[in-house]
């Protein structure tokens, strides 16, 4: 990791600045991918899983048998930690539930908001280097507690063309049925347009690779929602001389295996602490199993040394990370502080391991800056809100007249004529 010391504000942009991802010439792969979904249908996924990942698929959709034999290949020790995750995720996105209030806003005038599930959501899940059974998990227990009526799951197949047993046990958990071993850019064609064998969709989740990114944001242009624009996975880590080097090293490493492209940055005013770091980063990287792809995500990633907590806030504000770790003495000094961050992790015992997978907080969260303009996934991500009012006469004599200045003023006069023929009628009544 590069080490910067003492930084001027004017070089913090330059500083923070993420991978950059050449998008042109991705968005005409997935534009051509896009338009042969539309128009070859079940016939274009499987051209392109044999192209790009040389798996023949004769059956694109995943039985129901497959999906209730899964358990016979996991342990009962896994079976048993996703069955704890699960339960602390639907415990804490339960409470999300909104509440509908009716509000008089002038006398006679009533409003209120109703709360309906999104009917038909798609959930793309990575299953390549690592598959993704906790975001099953993320994903389809909030849309389970929506009520969305149909839930749609891509996942891409191994090279024998069979599906993660792990995923498909939390697919089986969470009552994910529909389930396709598709994956990549064909795979979010398929949910935004639909095919012989899989339903589109009226928003799609789920995190991906730079080219389901894209294939994301394609959709979106479709007329098909997204939980929100991704990049690749990153992690701030704020710490003084309270943290542990060792702990603040695991976490740096536990989002650079996510991928080359992922970024770490630790921000702290203890230079000491910056080589203590070092020195666990070297040695534990040494023993992971994803070392390769670690060390290449360290080479995008910074140490930055500067001159005191506050400052430290303001970078991590401008920056605004995915997941921010504070390891600091005085955390409730910087917590009223902290304007953007995907979801925050607090004191010395609290990885952000735990958010990824079994705390019960959604690990589906806003990166490369979004967090300063978007949320992570909750409940309400799987619902939208539809406004009613009503108004009695005496509402119409109250507001009708503010209405009709309004109207003229904006030279719609259809619009004032709405009101005025109704107070017509309401003086012809009371005379």
């Amino acid at each position: 990791m590069q080490i910067i010391k003492y930084p001027q504000q004017n070089e913090w942009n330059q500083i923070l600045a993420r991978p950059v991802i050449e998008m042109d010439e991705m968005d005409e792969v997935v534009n051509q991918i896009f338009k042969e979904v539309k128009t070859d249908g079940d016939a274009a996924l499987r051209k392109y899983t044999w192209f790009y990942d040389r798996i023949k698929i004769d059956e694109l959709a995943v039985s129901q048998k497959e999906i209730n034999d899964s358990e016979n290949f996991i342990s009962n020790e896994l079976k048993q930690a996703i069955q704890v995750a699960a339960q602390n995720i639907e415990k804490f996105h339960k409470t999300q539930q909104p509440e509908s209030e009716v509000i008089e806003t002038t006398e006679g005038v009533s409003c209120w908001r109703k709360f309906t599930p999104i009917d038909k959501v798609g959930l793309y899940i990575p299953g390549g280097s690592a598959p993704l059974f906790s975001t099953v998990l993320m994903l389809g227990i909030p849309a389970r507690i929506a009520g969305c009526k149909e839930v749609v799951l891509c996942t891409p197949p191994n090279k024998d063309g069979k599906i993660n047993p792990v995923i498909l046990y939390a697919c089986k958990l969470v009552g994910i049925t529909k389930v396709f071993r598709i994956g990549g850019i064909q795979a979010i064609g398929a949910m935004a347009l639909g095919t012989e064998s899989v339903p589109n969709v009226y928003k799609i989740f789920g995190p991906g690779n730079q080219f389901v990114t894209a294939a994301k944001q394609t959709a979106s242009k479709l007329g098909v929602a997204i939980d929100m624009p991704a990049g690749p996975s990153e992690v701030l880590v704020m710490a003084d001389e309270s943290s542990v080097p060792e702990f603040v090293a695991s976490d740096l490493l536990s989002q650079a295996e996510h991928g080359a492209d992922s970024q770490v940055i630790l921000v702290s005013w203890k230079e000491e602490l910056l080589e203590a770091v070092q020195i666990e980063l070297n040695k534990q990287l040494k023993n992971l199993s994803r070392e390769v792809i670690a060390t290449k995500a360290l080479n995008n990633s910074k140490m930055i040394l500067v001159q005191s907590a506050e400052e430290a806030l303001e970078i991590s504000n401008l920056y605004g990370p995915e997941h921010l770790i504070l390891s600091v003495k005085n955390e409730d000094d910087l917590l009223n502080g902290i304007q953007n961050a995907g979801s925050v992790f607090i004191g010395n015992y609290t990885p952000e391991s735990a958010g990824d997978y079994a705390s019960g907080t959604n690990h589906t969260l806003p990166t490369n800056g979004y967090a300063k303009s978007y949320s992570g996934v909750g409940l309400g991500s799987f619902m939208k809100s539809i406004t009613f009012q009503k108004i009695t006469q005496k509402g119409l004599q109250n507001l009708g007249p503010s209405i009709e200045i309004m109207a003229e003023a904006e030279q719609l006069e259809a619009h004032k004529n709405a009101v005025t023929v109704r107070l017509n009628q309401i003086c012809q009544e009371l005379a």
